[in-house]
């Protein structure tokens, strides 16, 4: 009896030996190499940080960032020599709390960002799958359009129509997003191209399918991944333009807070009063520093070879 027991357990540890592992779903890949990208960890907590302090900006912000208070005026930080715990940001020229218009600030970039990189998005994406799975005259027109955005200025062209329409944020947003959709449209036109070659397209035209559930059911799911990661790189580029249009006084108009506009403020002070020009730097530094990490994770873990 003993040596048919311990046949059976050797039978049952040579099958648990033999087993070989279950292999991973795409997703169960995603999140593995997810958690050990450092990069994609940082940029995306970052983001999450500063979006939460936009949704939450009346909870956090001490004060209104409206208010003017003279007899504050030009108060410097807590770590500074004068500085008050009120303010502890100190005050900007007409006595508004530098922090809460810096919290305030955060909603104004990430709208502006977001929306602008969703209008690039849907004219990019767009235009490069027509163009790369019709090919013909469809892709020479679209290559046209294309040759034609590249050659123009673009922040002249975006401070020259915001100036004649007149400056609010969907202007912005709006302006922003139709200038900066090229880098969808290569990138799609070309992975659309390759694309269409591949036999699971071939398989859906012999079933019947119509170009249009082509185009929606099997190249634009493949090519979210490409999508994404120019996404966040538009982000930054996006907050970046809105930055150097408010600065320029063409773009987010005061009282508005915003941190190209809170950096065109203090540029008259920022010799006296650093702070008012380094502050808001800093804060678009981070937020275009996030969306590019979070990016480059993106194409990291997206890759097949799933590079860190």
């Amino acid at each position: 009896m003993m040596s048919d027991a311990k046949a059976d357990i050797s039978y049952i540890e040579a099958d648990a030996a033999d087993a070989t592992p279950a292999p991973l779903t795409p997703g169960q890949v995603l999140r593995m190499r997810a958690r050990g990208h450092r990069g994609l960890q940082i940029g995306m907590a970052i983001l999450l940080a500063l979006l939460l302090i936009a949704l939450f900006a009346p909870l956090l912000a001490p004060h209104d960032p409206f208010a003017q208070t003279l007899s504050a005026r030009m108060l410097p930080p807590v770590w500074s020599e004068g500085g008050r715990w009120e303010y502890p940001f100190g005050t900007d020229q007409v006595g508004r709390d530098y922090l809460s218009r810096l919290i305030y600030g955060s909603r104004i970039s990430l709208l502006v960002g977001f929306g602008a990189a969703t209008i690039g998005m849907l004219i990019g994406v767009t235009l490069g799958v027509l163009a790369g799975f019709f090919g013909g005259r469809i892709d020479y027109a679209v290559n046209f359009v294309l040759t034609a955005q590249l050659a123009l200025p673009g922040l002249l062209l975006a401070m020259a129509l915001v100036f004649i329409i007149g400056p609010s944020v969907w202007v912005v947003i709006g302006i922003v997003g139709v200038l900066h959709w090229t880098y969808y449209l290569v990138v799609t036109r070309s992975a659309t191209m390759r694309l269409r070659e591949i036999d699971f397209v071939a398989a859906a035209e012999a079933i019947g399918a119509s170009r249009l559930q082509i185009l929606l059911r099997e190249i634009l799911p493949n090519l979210v991944p490409q999508i994404l990661v120019i996404f966040t790189f538009e982000l930054g580029v996006a907050i970046l333009a809105e930055s150097a249009l408010s600065f320029l006084g063409v773009g987010i108009p005061p009282p508005t807070p915003s941190w190209g506009l809170m950096i065109a403020e203090g540029k008259e002070v920022m010799f006296f009063r650093p702070w008012q020009v380094v502050l808001p730097g800093i804060a678009i530094f981070l937020l275009v520093v996030a969306a590019n990490l979070a990016g480059d994770g993106l194409r990291d873990i997206t890759s097949p070879e799933g590079r860190n």
